[in-house]
């Protein structure tokens, strides 16, 4: 097979898994609708990626990989930070649905690339600085509850409908609730 037809047909897999897998999670995913989907025999499958969970982890690389690119690793405005997260789940729901599916199948029992871990390293040591401290555990919980914040109302809508009744269609308000609570959340340490 040449090389662009092959890299053509992992890019028409990668697509078609990442639709799949964000519908119907990693067991309900079925490797006949992806190449069905993609256009090719399920033996590209496995020729390009060995199995599905394999499939799967190059799908949440490319996500991940996406973010990362669209969203800022700055952390000089928290309120930037999580509003720019808001925004990207808003506009790419699969990436919530995909790592909802991904917690719901291996929990907290996964180990992961270096580079998902470094990743969310960088994203730590620049809320740390932001912060004027080192990189710690206290800071961690910072960085889940700023990623929780801007994915949250998106994540479980019915919630958010739930609470806010009628107002939950007001995305612009929640935007700007979030970038306030999140400013005020992060303060910067002021040395003594």
């Amino acid at each position: 097979m040449p090389r662009d037809t092959a890299a053509a047909t992992k890019e028409a897999l990668l697509s078609a898994a990442r639709e799949e897998f964000a519908a119907y999670g990693i067991a309900g995913a079925r490797v006949d609708r992806i190449a069905e989907r993609a256009g090719v025999n399920k033996e590209r499958i496995y020729g390009h990626f060995g199995n599905k969970e394999k499939l799967f982890d190059a799908v949440m690389s490319q996500v991940l990989d996406e973010v990362i690119e669209m969203v800022a690793q700055d952390f000089s405005d928290p309120g930037d930070y999580v509003a720019g997260m808001y925004d990207y789940h808003r506009a790419h729901p699969e990436l919530l649905r995909l790592m909802l599916w991904e917690a719901l199948q291996y929990g907290d029992q996964r180990d992961y690339d270096d580079g998902r871990r470094a990743h969310y390293r960088k994203k730590m040591e620049a809320l740390a600085s932001r912060l004027g401290a080192e990189p710690s555990v206290d800071v961690g919980r910072a960085l889940v509850t700023l990623c929780g914040m801007a994915g949250w109302p998106n994540a479980v809508p019915q919630i958010t409908r739930l609470v806010l009744g009628p107002d939950a269609d007001d995305r612009d308000a929640m935007r700007a609730h979030l970038i306030d609570f999140a400013r005020s959340a992060v303060v910067r340490e002021t040395p003594a």
